[in-house]
């Protein structure tokens, strides 16, 4: 949590919209995160990149994992960033999903 500020914006890949569900603020970002490993308790990301340009970045990842009812994942997604001052103010989660 460090590398987020305290006025940050989460958006989770799911949720209730079209863009997710939103979690503002690092108490309410550190829950939101809090519920990925709660779903996933073996997350892991790996096959990773990411890039920054000026205020603007993104990080390219394959999620794998077993979600808590036994069922095994694995997605490719990547989040785009947006930094002031050096912190994540912004953070847009996206996944695959597989069919």
């Amino acid at each position: 949590m460090e590398y987020f500020a305290e006025n940050c914006v989460f958006y989770m890949p799911r949720g209730s919209t079209s863009r997710g569900d939103r979690y503002v603020g690092k108490t309410e970002v550190r829950a939101g995160l809090a519920k990925r490993f709660e779903g996933i308790p073996d997350v892991h990301y790996g096959n990773d990149k990411h890039w920054v340009c000026g205020d603007f970045g993104v990080s390219e990842w394959t999620l794998t994992g077993t979600s808590a009812s036994g069922k095994k994942i694995e997605v490719r997604g990547v989040d785009l960033l947006e930094f002031a001052e050096g912190k994540i103010i912004r953070k847009d989660s996206f996944w695959k999903i597989l069919e």
